[in-house]
């Protein structure tokens, strides 16, 4: 059967040229790089090679990257560091309702740790007002944590004036930028985040690897510890594998983004057009100028948007029906319910996400088989 993979906001497949590169260094790169000999030198200066090239991706500055296990990990590094290594001047932390659950839960551990959230609201395309995060601020705020863009409805949030509010008012500022690597032309400098958090595999690079962006001068309390890797921040001997990975991956998104996001743009459009085209009782969710090239989430009258899943599954079209860590658990999307959604539309919601390898063909197919499953779906609906 054929296969179309359109849930690329989960994971993305491994980029044909990091595999050509990084196949013959399976057997030869192993050395340790913090070991003084010839395999662990050669290791080391892959490592900082893949360091430079991350770093040109973003406009940071070598010594500002720090490599992790994940996205995950690198938010996690980002908050919890900033927290405890600032608590004594505050314990107060601004982010929003529509985070990422490796930021919300994270700031859930802290509260239980005596520190104070305030969790911002959005409006229905799930936008955040600037000004409403300048309102919040204490004299205890130590931190300012919201996200580059939604990974659910690819809402992409206004960061750049937010970091504005927090450079005059002399505050941290932590963006979950995951989502909008390969996606979206980032400069640190530009959008003035002291902290950003990456992950690889969302960039086509292989999954266990992520990268942490620190503003040069900014202290934060390690996490793990134990050796003096990463500067003592990350302890631990490097991945050294998919470190060398993420850096190939950095050097073909500077080469190659610009087109992909215009390929991106064009095949959603597409995809958008010719649903509407073909079904009623269909409406997109999120922000329809401030967003993602390649996302769209879509809510369905009549269908259970986990049935449509399963279903378009079947007929060989991997989509999701939220965000991946959180598509297994039977709660509603925590993002559409702060837009104000009503639940049965949330519950008839998918999301698409367009990849660097799709083609037009995968997006005929895609509409071909969507009307028919969410056809089908309708009439048991109406029979039940």
């Amino acid at each position: 059967m054929k296969r179309i993979y359109l849930d690329n906001n989960a994971t993305t497949p491994l980029h044909p040229k990091i595999w050509e590169e990084m196949k013959d260094l399976f057997g030869s790169l192993f050395g340790n790089p913090s070991s003084v000999h010839e395999e662990g030198r050669i290791a080391k200066e892959k490592v900082e090679k893949a360091r430079s090239n991350v770093a040109n991706l973003i406009g940071a500055k070598e010594d500002e990257i720090f490599f992790t296990g994940s996205g995950t990990e690198s938010s996690n590094l980002a908050i919890k560091g900033i927290a405890y290594r600032n608590k004594e001047k505050g314990r107060h932390i601004i982010s929003t309702m529509i985070e990422h659950p490796c930021v919300l839960n994270t700031l859930r551990y802290l509260e239980s740790k005596g520190f104070e959230v305030t969790y911002l609201p959005v409006d229905s395309k799930g936008q955040i007002d600037p000004e409403d995060v300048k309102r919040a601020i204490k004299r205890e705020t130590i931190l300012i944590t919201v996200m580059c863009a939604n990974n659910e409805t690819g809402t992409v949030l206004p960061i750049e004036e937010i970091g504005r509010i927090a450079k005059e008012y002399g505050i941290c500022f932590h963006s979950d930028m995951v989502q909008g690597l390969g996606k979206l032309k980032i400069d640190v400098n530009e959008i003035n985040v002291d902290l950003a958090s990456f992950s690889g595999h969302k960039a086509y690079a292989p999954k266990g690897v992520g990268f942490l962006y620190l503003r040069e001068g900014l202290n934060l309390e390690p996490l793990i510890h134990g050796g003096h890797q990463e500067r003592g921040l990350r302890a631990g001997t490097e991945n050294t594998l998919g470190i060398v990975a993420m850096g190939l991956s950095a050097s073909n998104l500077i080469l190659e983004m610009e087109e992909d996001i215009k390929k991106m743009e064009r095949l959603r459009s597409k995809l958008i057009s010719g649903i509407n085209e073909t079904l009623e009782g269909v409406k997109i969710n999120g922000d329809q100028e401030r967003r993602l090239p390649n996302t769209i989430n879509l809510s369905f009258e009549g269908v259970d948007g986990p049935s449509l899943v399963l279903l378009l599954d079947r007929l060989g079209v991997a989509v999701s029906s939220g965000a991946a860590c959180t598509s297994q658990t039977p709660t509603l999307s925590h993002v559409l319910q702060a837009m104000g959604i009503p639940k049965e539309m949330i519950r008839g919601s998918i999301r698409i996400s367009i990849g660097k390898f799709n083609e037009e063909e995968d997006i005929d197919y895609a509409l071909s088989v969507i009307p028919y499953a969410v056809g089908r779906l309708r009439e048991k609906y109406h029979r039940n």
